[in-house]
């Protein structure tokens, strides 16, 4: 019988994907890059450290406005807080996309015991206009590959990053 019950548990861990990466939108290591913003290898936006510490531009903007914006209600280093959850825990599960339509369209979850609401911030260009940057930032911090606090060794700014910041700002 214990042989039987070993074999259906060794099978059940086979059919049960392993989350290799802690983030849901799968492994983080960045294979391109444009004007300084990384991408992995489903072109999502992701974070570049070098071994010596230094961040990204895209990763240590995304701390500031992170910090601006989002703190507030998801507190430092989005560990969360009373009012709003862990943004490091949430994108261990959360894609780039499902983390874009929350920010944009915002969320309600309503139960009995709890009242929660994710405002929309899709007409915010304080927010939108930073939106890979904030997310890039988060999922360094979901993946244990940043500490808390602000980034102490930041790489340049690249050169069009102002032209587009502009643009987007109006």
């Amino acid at each position: 019988m214990q042989v039987r019950i070993r074999a259906v548990m060794a099978a059940l861990l086979l059919l049960v994907p392993s989350q290799v990466n802690a983030d849901g939108s799968g492994d983080p290591a960045a294979v391109s890059s444009s004007d300084g913003e990384y991408a992995d290898k489903n072109g999502n936006p992701t974070f570049k450290i070098d071994k010596d510490g230094t961040v990204d531009w895209y990763t240590s903007v995304g701390y500031i406005r992170y910090t601006a914006n989002c703190m507030q209600c998801h507190g430092p280093d989005g560990l969360g807080s009373s009012f709003g959850p862990s943004l490091v825990d949430a994108l261990k599960t959360l894609s780039y996309s499902q983390f874009t339509d929350t920010v944009t369209n915002g969320k309600q979850n309503v139960s009995a015991s709890q009242d929660l609401v994710m405002p929309a911030f899709g007409t915010n260009p304080n927010v939108m206009c930073y939106l890979d940057a904030i997310f890039v930032y988060l999922r360094a911090r979901s993946d244990g590959a940043l500490g808390r606090g602000q980034p102490q060794k930041n790489a340049p700014k690249p050169a069009g990053y102002s032209k587009t910041e502009d643009a987007c700002m109006g």
